[in-house]
């Protein structure tokens, strides 16, 4: 037999802890100011870019993609090598991944605070940082397959499958969701539009949390618990289950975010179903992780990585039976743009993604740097601090979430709504917004008390660079048969053809839910009333996205007697044909607008846009006096309606170079005479000029009285 001796590359791991540390810190701590911000509105400065609607994004892009994004690496990178019994496939590639994609999160974190957002969820990134992501995922999937490939070990380990399926998943979904047409260097609009927008969207972003949050972390858990624990995993057969029924149904199950939408109803009964099915392989999972420790649990009482562990894998089993609840449509109708989803994904955030991030870390450190963790009295103390934090963090949210539930459904005995004013509902939980800030402050001292004891841990050892390790290379002509009990093993030493079947596996879903939608016209009926925004209420609409609106408020009302009285009539597929992207909204920590327009005069928008309180007292809403001041970039007209007409909005040709700009002034003075009437002076080039249009257009394209004055040239 032929031994070869070979080095692990631990400097890329230790690159990755770090920044796994440090993105960690940044994201907790802009989650707990904006969570601050809904109680305390002034803590938003009255600044554009210190706004909850422009650091809402930078939050979940900072946790999901920074401090997520890097422990996934950070787990991938040790553990691959060692199961592989193989040094990554080049160096060169492990560093370009590394720098390529801590400068993608500095994108972000410059990008969003500028308002710089496409206002998708978990994909807000513009079109050069879209692209970068897009390369630097390709360098990591080649690292991935090259390291695979060359591996010592002959069969794959269940671990291994779960990179796979992420890598290539990944990909195709940041792909198909990212396709837009650029408008400038920072701004592009998406090639899908209403309905069809949204049907991509939440295909990728449910599927985000399933493939980018969820099975690489299934991975690592299949390979850190074990070695924990000391124990080979509890089922191999249930392993095998687990992966091949998890990424085909998951990626069937994105439609039970758009429940009683203007989606086709067959498409939200297909993702109902299929997110009732998840229960079964995410609880096989979970169940695998949890036996493994069977004998071990004497080591859980003393370890503390081992503690962070099982409440990770009992924060996964929680949230992917309650995902699948949610999905049910009574209960959705009822859970549904609430505080309730919101506790819903923290469980999962704060208790799978965090705290198995963190039993990583406190395992690596002392293994990197070949020494004893510096405290495990405060890694126990960080446990049960984050435990109590994540605790005052979702039960709060649980009860915010149906409190606004039952509050917006109520109805007196005569008939009328109990709670016909939406401020009523806010004012009622803004007390669980504050312990809610409680968690959030108990779950970053935690963190910060990790960091401190790494930091110690690595001052304390000797960095090993490099880990000298010894195998046997795989046979050239390998034993043409396998006396293992399980056929799958023969699949186990194929890497690429488990690659191949596990796209083909996550294809089948997307297909057969996203074509039918692009090629049956009937399931987007078109409204011939409904027409494009002009030039002024399109430029409205683009500050609407830039200020991040779209995270408190929905423009989508259900079919329920509870929304109808308060919002107007439903809200129909065909109103969105021109909408690029979508604006539907996934809360509402404001009331829905898409029946806003002529609700209230130009004035009282102008008001509120200054400051909320004048207009609404108790209002959360943070100030955009900016909007007063800053005037609309008129440059960005032109190349933005030619933007638009490419992906389909159908503005005449050569519109944008003559008549668009006029028409823009002239829709902006009639509104300068109606601020009159309500005694307020503006200059008609004011951005506030614009987002009042954009506001007063909102749902009176089906209703009976006319709509705003349309350029001439688009009628």
């Amino acid at each position: 037999m032929n031994i070869e001796t070979f080095k692990y590359d631990n400097r890329i791991v230790r690159a990755f802890a770090i920044a796994t540390v440090i993105w960690g810190l940044v994201g907790f701590s802009a989650g707990l100011l904006i969570a601050c911000q809904l109680f305390f509105p002034d803590l938003n400065l009255n600044l554009q870019f210190t706004s909850f609607g422009r650091l809402r994004p930078l939050h979940t892009n900072a946790v999901i993609f920074a401090f997520v994004g890097n422990g996934m690496f950070m787990g991938i990178y040790y553990s691959l090598q060692r199961l592989c019994k193989a040094r990554m496939f080049s160096d060169l590639l492990s560093w370009v991944n590394f720098w390529g994609w801590q400068a993608i999160i500095v994108g972000a974190a410059i990008t969003l605070p500028l308002g710089l957002t496409t206002s998708k969820e978990y994909a807000e990134l513009e079109w050069p940082i879209d692209i970068a992501i897009a390369l630097i995922w390709v360098v990591f999937t080649v690292n991935l397959l090259g390291t695979i490939i060359k591996r010592r070990e002959k069969h794959i380990y269940v671990a291994i499958w779960f990179y796979i399926a992420t890598a290539i998943t990944v990909a195709l979904l940041h792909i198909v969701n990212s396709l837009e047409v650029p408008a400038s260097a920072f701004k592009s609009y998406s090639i899908y539009a209403g309905v069809q927008d949204a049907l991509v969207q939440w295909w990728y972003g449910h599927n985000a949390v399933a493939f980018f949050l969820t099975t690489p972390y299934l991975g690592l858990m299949y390979y850190f618990l074990p070695k924990a624990a000391d124990r080979p995993v509890f089922s191999y057969r249930l392993s095998i289950i687990h992966f091949w029924a998890l990424i085909f149904i998951y990626i069937w199950a994105g439609p039970h975010h758009l429940l009683y939408t203007a989606r086709p109803d067959w498409a939200q009964s297909l993702g109902m179903v299929f997110s009732l099915m998840l229960i079964a392989p995410s609880w096989g999972g979970m169940l695998n992780g949890l036996l493994t420790l069977r004998g071990a649990w004497d080591k859980v009482r003393e370890q503390p990585m081992l503690k962070f562990m099982v409440v990770a894998v009992t924060a996964y089993g929680m949230s992917t039976l309650e995902g699948p609840m949610l999905a049910i449509k009574s209960v959705n109708s009822l859970s549904h743009y609430t505080d309730w989803t919101i506790a819903h994904v923290h469980t999962g955030a704060l208790g799978w993604n965090g705290f198995l991030t963190f039993s990583m870390l406190y395992w690596l450190f002392p293994r990197l740097w070949n020494t004893r963790l510096h405290s495990v009295k405060l890694a126990n103390w960080h446990f049960w601090i984050a435990l109590l934090g994540m605790v005052f963090y979702v039960v709060p949210m649980y009860a915010s979430g149906i409190a606004q539930g039952l509050m917006w459904k109520q109805f007196t005995k005569e008939g009328f709504l109990q709670y016909p004013n939406f401020l009523e509902t806010v004012l009622q939980i803004v007390p669980l917004y504050k312990l809610r800030a409680i968690g959030g402050t108990l779950y970053i001292t935690g963190a910060v008390m990790m960091a401190y004891n790494l930091w110690r841990t690595a001052k304390a050892g000797k960095f090993e660079p490099d880990t000298e390790a010894q195998a046997a290379a795989i046979a050239k002509a390998p034993d043409a048969h396998d006396d293992h009990p399980y056929k799958h093993r023969w699949l186990e030493a194929k890497p690429l053809t488990l690659t191949v079947l596990a796209l083909i596996a996550v294809l089948i879903g997307g297909l057969v839910e996203i074509v039918p939608l692009f090629l049956i016209k009937s399931n987007v009926p078109t409204i011939t009333s409904v027409k494009p925004y002009t030039p002024l209420e399109m430029m409205g609409r683009d500050i609407y996205i830039r200020e991040g609106c779209v995270g408190c408020h929905s423009q989508m009302i259900r079919p329920f007697r509870s929304e109808t009285e308060r919002y107007g009539d439903y809200s129909k597929a065909g109103e969105f044909v021109y909408d690029h992207p979508f604006l539907w909204g996934s809360k509402r920590t404001g009331p829905d607008l898409h029946r806003e327009g002529g609700k209230y005069p130009d004035a009282w928008h102008y008001n509120h846009m200054d400051d909320p309180r004048t207009v609404s007292p108790g209002s959360i809403m943070p100030r955009y006096s900016w909007l007063l001041t800053q005037k609309i970039d008129t440059n960005a007209v032109p190349p933005r309606i030619a933007a638009l007409r490419k992906v389909g909005v159908p503005y005449p040709v050569g519109y944008e170079n003559g008549d668009a700009l006029k028409d823009l002034a002239k829709q902006a003075a009639t509104i300068v005479i109606g601020l009159k009437v309500g005694s307020v002076e503006s200059q008609p080039d004011r951005e506030i000029i614009a987002l009042i249009a954009f506001l007063q257009r909102l749902g009176k394209d089906i209703k009976a009285e006319p709509a705003a004055p349309l350029a001439t040239a688009i009628k």
